[in-house]
């Protein structure tokens, strides 16, 4: 488990984290896309912990645990997504949730920004999952149902490329309007998604720069997250 200093020392950035929002508190809404090559929405939180029960009655890994080499955070939204943010736009994180059972601990973040005319809009999601019993590296890369299915932006498709340097194994999947990077370590497997949408006037992003913002932002979180 992260301690607050420990979360504040490592994971320092430009502005302050979201804190959660009290019940009636007003806050921006990021406007969400209309088009058709929008990401399909997948997946649930709610579901979890049947999913989780799933992974106990697998155990594939018997009486050998997997290696797992980080620690669990309740509160993912503490992350500042920096790099990501100075290639894209200032993005805030909101919505923090995380799960702990004996198969798996979980936490994941949204980040978004507020929508103006005329510009691009970026939204971000951060998955943590720490797999306690069942072998991850079976279902690594095969779709979102592993490592996206419990947000919005999962999608399954688009041009996938292995990232060297970047724990066992690691996948830079691209799709129109955003990109996803996954990494598997052990039992414990990460995924940052990025996606970005506006109208047919609008410029889009540098997405080579985009990418490298996002492996360097996944370094900085596996690190901070290392026991």
């Amino acid at each position: 488990m992260i301690s607050e200093p420990e979360l504040a020392g490592e994971w320092g950035g430009d502005g302050p984290a979201t804190a959660a929002e009290e019940p009636g508190a007003p806050r921006e809404r990021v406007r969400r896309p209309r088009t058709a090559w929008l990401w399909a929405l997948g997946g649930a939180v709610a579901a979890s912990a049947v999913w989780a029960g799933v992974l106990v009655a697998q155990d594939r890994f018997g009486d050998r645990p997997p290696r797992i080499a980080y620690r669990h955070a309740e509160d993912l939204c503490k992350v500042k997504l920096t790099a990501v943010s100075a290639s894209t736009t200032r993005l805030a994180g909101d919505n923090a949730r995380h799960e702990e059972h004996p198969a798996l601990d979980w936490a994941y973040c949204s980040y978004g920004a507020p929508y103006v005319d005329d510009r691009l809009s970026y939204e971000a999601e951060v998955l943590v999952e720490l797999h306690k019993k069942a072998d991850p590296r079976s279902e690594f890369g095969a779709g979102p149902t592993v490592l996206g299915g419990r947000g919005a932006m999962a999608s399954s498709g688009g041009e996938v490329e292995q990232v060297p340097g970047l724990g066992e194994r690691s996948l830079l999947t691209r799709r129109v309007g955003g990109s996803r990077l996954e990494v598997l370590d052990g039992g414990a497997a990460f995924s940052l998604t990025v996606q970005w949408y506006g109208g047919p006037d609008v410029p889009e992003p540098d997405e080579a720069a985009v990418e490298a913002a996002m492996i360097e932002d996944m370094r900085t979180l596996m690190a901070a997250l290392r026991k």
